[in-house]
């Protein structure tokens, strides 16, 4: 009989975030996951003393070449032609969608670990088509329905909610200033597997001292390209394992929700929302949040909701995708993996609790309940 029933994290590891076309460019899906699992599965040996054994590697990945890239990582991570792979596309929540489906199995009866996360490498991607006529992304809503693209999209919501030029810059200049003090502190070390060279995320600190003097990037506007994440490459994996196995973070709810297309950014705070109220927790319950801050209007927007400050130390404490970064499908398992150091690598005790969400292009949200076991 399980001591505690819910699956746990008991490993997670990234790759340092690069802004596309920069450090990372010259590698593939596969070459930028294959690494950070294999590091992964080091850290339970040697927390477990025991062998491994992998049922499958579920990968969030959006842009990518196709082909089952989880399966092509798995199988450049060397776990050999008999562990599977799939892929999942939940857009900007695909890591973490990738995530709860590896904990949903476990808690379904199979105990076996699972490796579990996102990659995306922008660098990479193929150019798509229709008809011979080149395009950036599939729709994300059919017709009859507004899919606006994700930066007009940003725009329309600060528009909407009435969140200023001011405000978007101090949250982004915020993020930056958190990046770069947890940077010289060390707190991303152990959590990251250098690659190519590169061994911290290469955007902290670049736009901050300069976002007041950016044009906005619509007529009348209020975005900036200061206060909109870099479009990236990167990956992040965590191993997943029925309870007992190791300390880690217990996945003790999650969910998947659905919101106006036209302004998706907000997804993540119904999201949020539901998932607490599923675990039994409320916000002030919560001593750790990653919300994926895909623009400063659209983070700031869903803070609104949430009912939580600007400035509150809990969120993105070390910053967030506007300073690290924005490898798509990556994006919410790096929140994930920089809860477990937030909260397990740094010795917070045994039932702290932590949420990681993020908004999803087409209207969507996804959000996750952890909670510290040791």
């Amino acid at each position: 009989m399980r001591s505690d029933p819910d699956p746990v994290i008991i490993a997670a590891r990234r790759t340092p975030i690069s802004t596309r076309n920069r450090a990372l460019a010259g590698h593939r899906v596969e070459q930028l996951a294959a690494p950070i699992i294999r590091v992964a599965l080091d850290d339970v040996r040697a927390e477990t003393c025991a062998p491994v054994t992998i049922a499958d590697v579920l990968l969030g990945n959006c842009m990518g070449p196709g082909g089952n890239p989880a399966r092509v990582a798995a199988l450049a991570a060397g776990l050999g032609t008999e562990v599977p792979g799939g892929t999942i596309d939940r857009q900007c929540g695909s890591g973490l969608a990738a995530i709860v489906d590896a904990a949903c199995a476990i808690r379904a009866g199979d105990d076996r670990m699972r490796v579990a996360g996102g990659v995306e490498s922008a660098s990479t991607a193929p150019v798509r088509s229709l008809n011979g006529v080149p395009y950036d992304r599939a729709p994300f809503a059919p017709d009859g329905f507004p899919d606006p693209d994700m930066t007009r999209a940003a725009q329309n919501l600060a528009t909407h909610d009435g969140i200023s030029r001011a405000r978007q810059d101090t949250h982004a200049a915020r993020s930056h200033v958190r990046a770069r003090a947890a940077l010289a502190a060390g707190r991303f070390a152990a959590e990251l597997v250098p690659l190519a060279g590169l061994d911290h995320d290469d955007a902290i600190g670049r736009a901050e001292p300069l976002l007041h003097r950016l044009r906005p990037l619509f007529p009348d506007g209020t975005l900036t390209a200061g206060t909109s994440t870099r479009i990236s490459d990167g990956a992040a994996v965590v191993i997943v394992a029925s309870a007992g196995i190791a300390p880690g973070l217990a996945l003790r709810s999650s969910a998947i929700v659905g919101c106006d297309p036209a302004l998706p950014g907000i997804g993540a705070a119904p999201a949020v929302q539901a998932a607490l109220r599923t675990a039994g927790q409320r916000i002030a319950d919560c001593a750790a949040f990653e919300i994926v801050e895909a623009f400063a209007g659209q983070s700031l927007a869903v803070l609104d909701r949430l009912g939580i400050a600007d400035d509150d130390p809990r969120v993105c404490a070390d910053g967030g995708a506007l300073a690290l970064g924005h490898p798509w499908g990556a994006s919410a398992a790096v929140s994930v993996v920089r809860l477990f150091s937030r909260l397990v690598r740094a010795g917070a005790p045994t039932g702290t609790v932590g949420v990681a969400a993020a908004s999803v292009g087409g209207g969507l949200g996804i959000a996750a309940v952890f909670e510290v076991v040791r």
